[in-house]
Parts: structure tokens; sequence; C-alpha cells
């Protein structure tokens, strides 16, 4: 995570908030083979505790019970051009960004427990498109669920470790970061404009 401090971000239920609203990163954990990442879906189990699964046949999987975890989610991000600030011609390039890292012992679930996530991740994003009906997993025939049950492995992710970062310039003064804001707001980067001004 970068190491100024007034990007730090410690904030755990905005953190949870930004986990809960993506919804997806990436995994990370040490096998014998080397480093490795699996791209997964997850959805908070409580509030230190992240459920996922993997395809039994990921590199990955095998290697996960027991093992540490790093799960980090990339979220909004822009570059900053130095013109944008409007503060002569010492400024450099950099890049805003939002991120979150959160490390913890990986444990596997058993058939129950993977059900449970996969009712989580399905509710928690089916919700989002209402007005339409809920897909739940109860509408599939039960046979296909039992092969599918099969074919993944569910995981928790017992968080040790929370690292956030918000570079959204706070270190510039506020009419320079609000002045890039506006730039990027005419880039189509709306998202981060909007953290930028919001940023203390």
């Amino acid at each position: 995570m970068h190491p100024h401090p007034a990007f730090r971000w410690e904030d755990r239920p905005a953190i949870r908030d930004l986990v809960r609203e993506t919804g997806f990163g990436a995994l990370f954990a040490a096998t014998p083979d080397g480093p490795r990442v699996a791209h997964v879906p997850v959805v908070w189990l409580d509030d230190d505790t992240l459920g996922f699964h993997l395809a039994r046949g990921n590199g990955l999987a095998r290697h996960l019970d027991g093992a540490t975890g790093l799960f980090n989610l990339q979220g909004p991000d822009a570059y900053v051009s130095p013109d944008w600030y409007g503060t002569g011609p010492d400024e450099v390039p950099t890049w805003n960004y939002v991120a979150v890292e959160l490390e913890g012992r990986v444990s596997r679930t058993d058939e129950a427990g993977l059900v449970a996530i996969l009712d989580a991740i399905s509710h928690e994003q089916e919700r989002r498109l209402a007005p339409k009906p809920e897909w739940t997993l109860g509408k599939v025939d039960p046979a296909k669920t039992a092969k599918l049950l099969t074919a993944i492995i569910g995981f928790r992710l017992d968080i040790q470790a929370w690292r956030g970062t918000l570079k959204l310039g706070q270190n510039k003064p506020d009419a320079a970061r609000l002045s890039a804001a506006d730039a990027l707001e005419t880039q189509g980067r709306r998202a981060m404009a909007a953290l930028m001004r919001g940023a203390k």
C-alpha cells in the first residue's frame, strides 16, 4: 500500500462497504509452485470474514486450506496530469486510486458452507437487479446442483490485517485537488472526481 500516511485508510465500515459494493477481487497465496492468484466473487460472512469459492481445478484451490491469503480489491483509479493542479511547472504526474488489502487465514468450508456462500453471493448481486425476480440456487434442478457442488470448493478468509489506501490528492492544497477533480470529470472519470471532491 502507499507509504504516505495521508493516504492511509483505516475506516473498516467504509472498507466493508466498498468490498460489498464491488463484490469481486483477487486472492493471492504462496504455493509450492510459486505465488498464485485467483479472481473471485466475495461476500461478507461476518464483519471479519469473507466467503468465496473456486473451481476445484483452479491451481490455487488445493493449496489454500490453512494458508495465508491476501485479498486485493481495486477501486476507482485515474491518471492525474500535473497541468490540472494549476500550481505551476514543478508538479509531476501521478495516479490516484482506491485499494484494499485484506490478509488472513484461509479455511475450506464443508458443502453446507459452500451452499451458504453461493446463496449469499447470488442474493447480494440479484437484489441489485430488482424489480427482476431474484434468481436462487433453489431454481436449479437438484441433480445439476449436486454436480455443480462437486466442481467447486468454498473457502473462508478470516481477516487478521486490514490495509486500505485512499490516494485522492489529500497532500495537495484544496484548490489544486478540486481543480484536478474538475478536469477528471471532463474526462469521464466521475467516480474518482467525486472521491477527490470529498477527500479531507
